[in-house]
């Protein structure tokens, strides 16, 4: 019984938190499409720089410390005080120290508009860190329906104030209100919800015990976003801010998807590993379980986005945007493997091997800054292609600490995702073929999507994969548990 109440609270939490996910994501999504027909590539890039340093910044606020909080069993009222007031103080040093480089900044890339864009945007470092506490404090106790009210609702404001400043001519400054405005609301919101306060206590001995996790994190979350905006700096760099616009706008529409799938499976999986760390068999069933259902639902949806990319663009985004379409296509293969690198990950974390896990980091980048050297002579496109190249060589280097922790194998792994990959790569192959046919663009995706839904699920049932029918159960379990409740 405690097992089903555990699994129960589990499918629970993940449904919450994928409609928290999927929920403001939408709404963003809306958002963004809008904002991008209003605003120029240009604009979008110049924020892509400047997001750079301040996500780059929260690595240092954060510490790993909202992980360490989630990991540790005892973590009270202490732990998440102390930690909030230290990332607080670091938020401090941070922002000064970004505002004084600012201007060094905007003259590096010839973008005098950058200083107060970043000045003014810095702010959510403070925002961020209590944030962090908080959403931590959900994780743990698992309220992700609060969450989901609280974000919806702050996607919603931000979003209508970013499009009003676009509306009435702001540039770039519609993108930073609607950034600003987000990151507050959530807050406020999340207080207002969530009983969480910080009490007035500060205990350097609790610093230390979860820095002793975090720290390792901070240094792999350090190594993981650098690498990962090391992208954005060259392309503003070498090429041009419309370049870097092209360049996200492109990675957008699959961002969208895995981030909610992939995001809500991790946002669970931590706290729910972390409970049952003791148990290595109870561990690999769920992170078996995460990749299978994970891998089922989002290996279609990239392939088929990588099919109809160029439709897609023209209808959502206008013609404007269409250099966007080849950094689409080669972020679909590189974000279809996330939820896998995600799964191995969060194993890692839940049985405390934080050592482990910034060795991989230490390890994968040194290999992607070897792959982005060969690359960046070839072009832009070349640099993107790099990119996901090393995404698929990261996946076989984060699963290979969980064949000895959890005796969980390439091979396994492997047979796991392949029945849901080939069939995908079957769908896809059809409905490219419409691309053949002299249909107007909308005729053509609406088509695509209809015959690439029909086939991928008639697939499924024909082959009777596992992946399919577990989801079809769990989602007729929650149906009647709601219908009893």
């Amino acid at each position: 019984m405690q097992t089903e109440s555990i699994k129960s609270n589990i499918v629970s939490s993940l449904m919450w938190k994928l409609l928290e996910r999927s929920g403001t994501q939408g709404i963003q999504f809306i958002v963004q499409i809008i904002l991008a027909r209003l605003l120029s590539p240009e604009e979008f890039g110049v924020i892509a720089i400047v997001m750079v340093f301040i996500l780059l910044a929260n690595v240092f606020v954060q510490s790993g410390f909202n992980t360490a909080l989630i990991q540790k069993k005892n973590a009270d009222e202490v732990d998440f005080s102390s930690v909030l007031y230290l990332s607080l103080g670091v938020a401090t040093i941070l922002y000064t120290v970004i505002f004084f480089c600012a201007p060094f900044v905007a003259k590096f890339y010839n973008q005098p508009v950058l200083t107060n864009v970043l000045r003014i945007l810095s702010i959510t470092l403070f925002i961020g860190a209590v944030n962090s506490i908080q959403n931590a404090f959900v994780a743990k106790h698992m309220l992700f329906k609060k969450l989901f009210v609280c974000s919806l609702g702050a996607v919603i404001i931000s979003g209508v104030i970013g499009i009003v400043a676009a509306y009435r001519g702001m540039g770039v400054w519609a993108l930073v209100a609607q950034q600003l405005t987000n990151q507050l609301t959530v807050a406020v919101l999340l207080w207002s919800t969530v009983k969480w306060r910080p009490q007035l206590v500060f205990s350097i001995q609790r610093v230390k015990s979860l820095f002793s996790y975090g720290s390792k994190l901070l240094a792999s979350g350090l190594i993981d976003t650098l690498y990962r905006e090391l992208t954005t700096l060259i392309i503003g760099r070498v090429y041009s801010p419309s370049m870097i616009g092209f360049y996200n706008r492109g990675q957008q529409f699959p961002q969208l998807i895995v981030a909610n799938i992939n995001g809500s499976i991790q946002s669970v999986m931590l706290p729910a590993l972390s409970a049952c760390q003791d148990d290595k068999k109870r561990v690999k069933e769920m992170m078996r379980r995460a990749i299978v259902s994970s891998s089922f639902l989002i290996f279609p949806m990239m392939i088929g986005m990588a099919v109809v990319s160029k439709q897609l663009v023209l209808i959502v985004l206008t013609e404007k945007w269409l250099p966007a379409v080849p950094f689409l296509q080669i972020s679909c293969l590189t974000f279809s493997l996330w939820p896998i690198h995600t799964a191995n990950l969060q194993a890692i974390n839940a049985m405390g091997r934080s050592d482990i896990f910034l060795r991989l980091e230490i390890i994968k980048k040194t290999v992607g800054l070897i792959i982005l050297g060969i690359t960046l002579p070839f072009g832009v496109y070349a640099l993107a292609l790099g990119v996901a190249i090393s995404g698929i060589i990261f996946t076989f280097i984060n699963a290979y600490p969980n064949k000895q922790l959890l005796n969980y194998s390439y091979k396994e792994q492997l047979i796991d995702i392949m029945p849901s990959l080939f069939i995908s790569i079957t769908m896809g192959g059809i409905v490219y073929s419409l691309n053949l046919f002299s249909f107007n663009d909308w005729q053509i995706l609406i088509l695509q999507i209809i015959l690439g839904v029909s086939i991928y699920i008639g697939l499924a049932r024909t082959f009777n994969l596992e992946s399919f029918n577990y989801l079809v159960r769990t989602i007729r379990q929650l149906k009647r548990k709601n219908e009893y409740s």
